[in-house]
């Protein structure tokens, strides 16, 4: 039997605003995947580093402040380093479109604006987990 898609939700920086990934972590428990939620005030490192401890299958991470950029690039940097190449990192927030584009060009998965219903969210995991690990 294979165990459940690990997904690892995080809020990066100074954002203290967690209703929504506190939402997010619910739905995804209620898919069925485990969830292991960082809490606030993460930086990229502790992020990465909890990712690898916890073996995710993806990363989570909500972005309210403004510093999606570059909490984005650091986090996938950080991944492509330790040689997380089939881990997702995928989030949401107040992220513009242009944005979002750019960040999915850099290796991002897809972005998910507030409002996005939470079954498109565990879907979107569920699929590229599938056909990125070995489940």
């Amino acid at each position: 039997m294979s165990r459940p898609i690990r997904v690892l939700v995080a809020k990066v920086g100074l954002d203290g605003h967690d209703r929504g990934a506190k939402v997010i972590a619910t739905a995804l428990r209620d898919a069925g995947m485990e969830v292991i939620y960082t809490g606030l005030r993460q930086t990229p490192e502790m992020v990465v580093n909890a990712a690898l401890q916890e073996d995710a299958d993806a990363i989570g991470i909500s972005s309210l402040s403004g510093a999606h950029m570059t909490v984005f690039a650091k986090v996938i940097a950080l991944m492509k380093e330790k040689g997380m190449k089939d881990v997702l990192l995928t989030g949401g927030g107040i992220i513009p479109e242009d944005d979002m584009k750019t960040l999915n060009e850099m290796g991002v998965g897809k972005l998910f604006a507030p409002g996005t219903p939470t079954a498109e969210i565990t879907g979107y995991i569920k699929t590229w987990v599938k056909q990125n690990r070995n489940f």
